[in-house]
């Protein structure tokens, strides 16, 4: 008798127990916790044609692509999942007018191809300290290149960069890395002077 009791409680308690549903609570949505840096600045070497200050957070690497010219280098962020402002430079003392306007041009082209995923397009000229002008485009949206810019002095050198980051994270949890590597390209802006390349 008391075998029949116990086993009529334990398949009561089995039958109660498949009977509710199992509740699940969904995970909140969260975004991966970035701890950034005070800003610091160290010189480019002196091997460049220009010269600008860059962040003490990036480290320089050469340009390795099969189109890269001497002078061209990436400034990486490794903190940042290897964020990186990619430096292009091309002389323009032959033929100046045409180089430069050929050049600006390949500029806008190379913009071009982000304003699919780009929901906006700012472009502002910024002025350095020595007078110098730059132009300045943000881009907002899902695009892999956040900030492009270039500068020149009208008669010999013209340098252009493009922010990369290197993460499928999405853009609206990446705004303090934005912001950080916005402000140490105005700083570079800031400081960029030409020189004669060394032979």
């Amino acid at each position: 008798m008391k075998n029949i009791f116990f086993l009529s409680v334990f398949i009561a308690l089995i039958l109660l127990a498949c009977s509710q549903a199992p509740t699940y609570v969904p995970k909140p949505k969260g975004f991966p916790r970035i701890d950034l840096p005070e800003a610091s600045y160290q010189a480019l070497p002196d091997s460049f044609p220009y010269f600008f200050e860059y962040s003490g957070e990036a480290t320089i690497k050469k340009d390795s692509s099969w189109i890269a010219e001497r002078y061209w280098l990436h400034l990486v962020y490794p903190a940042f999942g290897n964020a990186e402002i990619q430096i292009t430079y091309k002389d323009i003392s032959q033929d100046t007018e045409k180089r430069l306007s050929e050049h600006i041009n390949d500029s806008y082209k190379l913009l071009s191809k982000h304003q699919i995923k780009a929901y906006s397009i700012e472009e502002t000229v910024f002025k350095n300290a020595l007078g110098q002008k730059a132009m300045v485009i943000e881009l907002g949206g899902e695009v892999p290149s956040h900030f492009q810019f270039y500068t020149t002095d009208s008669t010999h050198h013209f340098l252009r960069g493009a922010v990369y980051l290197r993460t499928a994270t999405k853009n609206d949890s990446l705004d303090p890395v934005i912001d950080f590597i916005k402000k140490d390209v105005i700083h570079m802006l800031n400081t960029v002077r030409w020189r004669a390349p060394k032979p």
